[in-house]
């Protein structure tokens, strides 16, 4: 899209602006393959969305591009709703100052000031906030966990991503990237991790952990995975996460086995954290629960053996996420919310400082 007709559709966002609590606000999220955009009211309802197309990381233009889908898919729906603020959700580390997307597995940000840049752009106030983070507040304010005075959200997807909340805040930790979960040590000199360790609980409970299992069977000519490399064609890199979880539901004995082996190191962790953090409640998110009680039931049972002082003390629930796809963008979304009426209030105070010198 040319220069000229972003320049004038960020001049349409701009006239768009109108202060009010009922005014939706845009939720963005930004995944490996695609960004998602979509307008949010005040109840959690998506209004309508619009996506794009991930750039390559590899493109050594992909974080300017990036930076121009938001714009371009912000501002696309700005033409046909009163928007008053846009929230960002990005995989990765954002700062304590939600402004900086310190780094990006997928994307090639490395210390980008992506909030200003946004604003700048946009004329709108703009938020960033770590994707499971953003999807852990959609879940306390609208999901599973409405209610819950200590939430801790676990997402997983090709890694584990995840959020504590406590008391209606989230927790980010001091420099801004708490709750990365996923790359806790589980087994010592364990599966090389992409972070660069070994062992991360990611590398046994997630999605990319079920289909690297599945793969293997494939590939030594197990007999035993023999039904899923039917269902692939032959083709052993066709095994995916979604696959084995519908041959799962079909009864697949294999398939059965290998989403409990994920739900047992899903419940192993879900012990350590309940030990450090002693939550009310786990909200278990993210492309892999889509197997539901075929993985939940089975890292209930890992929990209750492995949780420390079991039998002695309460034990927190462990619930599926409750709004699947939409967390991350209607999280983003709400959560710039509270961002655009502290705005919105330093600007009234302004003004009426502006009046009472007049």
């Amino acid at each position: 899209m040319a220069t000229s007709t972003i320049r004038s559709r960020e001049r349409l966002a701009y006239r768009a602006y109108r202060p009010g609590l009922r005014l939706p606000t845009v939720g963005v999220d930004i995944g490996g393959t695609k960004v998602v955009a979509g307008v949010v009211d005040p109840d959690g309802a998506v209004l309508e969305r619009v996506r794009a197309d991930t750039p390559d990381k590899k493109d050594k233009r992909s974080a300017r591009l990036v930076e121009d889908i938001i714009t371009e898919l912000v501002l696309d729906l700005a033409r046909r709703h009163r928007i008053h603020a846009v929230g960002v959700g990005a995989a990765g580390f954002v700062d304590a100052e939600r402004s900086t997307v310190l780094f990006a597995p997928h994307l090639a940000w490395r210390r980008e000031p992506l909030r200003d840049a946004l604003s700048e752009r946009l004329r709108l106030p703009v938020v960033i906030e770590n994707d499971a983070n953003a999807a852990a507040w959609a879940e306390w304010r609208y999901g599973a966990g409405r209610g819950a005075r200590h939430l801790v959200c676990i997402t997983l997807g090709t890694g584990i991503g995840g959020a504590i909340l406590e008391e209606g805040v989230l927790r980010r930790g001091h420099w801004g990237t708490a709750g990365e979960f996923g790359h806790m040590q589980v087994v010592p000199q364990g599966h090389r991790c992409a972070c660069g360790n070994r062992g991360c609980w990611e590398q046994y409970s997630s999605g990319n952990a079920l289909v690297r299992e599945a793969r293997e069977l494939a590939a030594a000519d197990s007999p035993v995975a023999e039904g899923l490399v039917e269902r692939a064609g032959g083709d052993v890199t066709a095994i995916t996460g979604p696959l084995v979880t519908q041959a799962a539901r079909e009864g697949d004995p294999t398939a059965v086995e290998l989403l409990e082996e994920v739900g047992r190191w899903l419940g192993v962790g879900i012990a350590n954290l309940a030990a450090a953090l002693d939550p009310e409640c786990f909200v278990i998110g993210g492309g892999v629960c889509e197997a539901d009680e075929l993985l939940l039931r089975p890292a209930r049972e890992a929990y209750r053996r492995q949780l420390t002082g079991r039998g002695f003390r309460p034990e927190a629930r462990i619930v599926r996420a409750e709004l699947a796809n939409e967390a991350g963008l209607v999280g983003a979304a709400d959560l710039a919310r509270q961002v655009a009426r502290r705005f919105r209030r330093v600007r009234g105070r302004r003004r009426a400082g502006f009046a009472a010198r007049g």
